[in-house]
């Protein structure tokens, strides 16, 4: 997937400036997706010279003028040849997994610090997470509301999930830990 199709994802739903869509990556998309405003404020440019977004000039007082982004028919058309094509399975780049793979050669007091980091982080997400949900997603939801909380569901799941690991990992740890003073007994 490239960033473009998340653009047109986004956009999909109502048009929005290039500061709304970057605020969109900060506070939801970004959460399974990553982009500067860089990236995004270039890729609209691309979109917009390639045909698949229009561009509308708002003018402001005292302000520039606001750019105002939709989708065209041949961006929609984009969007959905992209939807029909099937997603690939994400790669996982986990470093902590390799630190624990290769954890006989570390300090456990260095693996144990690195879990509870890795704990805290994602206890935090899963709070923002069921947050979000509270707060969006509590009453009665259209369809393209629905569909976003699956992806909201997605996180949470994940989270959850993640949490569980990280203590099933510091139980290990600390059992590894009791077996190598006991031996050393």
């Amino acid at each position: 997937m490239a960033l473009s199709h998340a653009l047109l994802a986004a956009l999909s739903h109502r048009a929005q400036t290039g500061y709304e869509l970057a605020r969109a990556f900060d506070e939801s998309l970004g959460h399974f997706w990553q982009a500067s405003h860089q990236q995004i404020y270039r890729e609209l440019a691309k979109l917009e010279a390639g045909g698949l977004l229009s561009c509308e000039l708002v003018e402001q007082q005292s302000r520039p003028d606001r750019k105002v982004y939709s989708l065209t028919t041949a961006g929609l058309s984009e969007l959905k040849a992209w939807l029909a094509v099937p997603s690939k399975p994400a790669p996982n780049k986990d470093e902590l997994l390799i630190r624990l793979y290769a954890g006989l050669h570390a300090d456990r007091g260095i693996l144990d610090a690195e879990l509870k980091r890795e704990l805290k982080y994602h206890q935090q997400k899963l709070a923002e997470y069921n947050q979000i949900e509270q707060h969006y997603f509590s009453g009665k939801l259209s369809a393209a509301g629905r569909l976003i909380w699956l992806t909201l569901q997605a996180g949470l799941a994940y989270e959850r999930a993640r949490i569980e690991w990280v203590k099933l990992a510091l139980r290990t740890l600390a059992e590894l830990q009791a077996d190598t003073e006991t031996e050393a007994d």
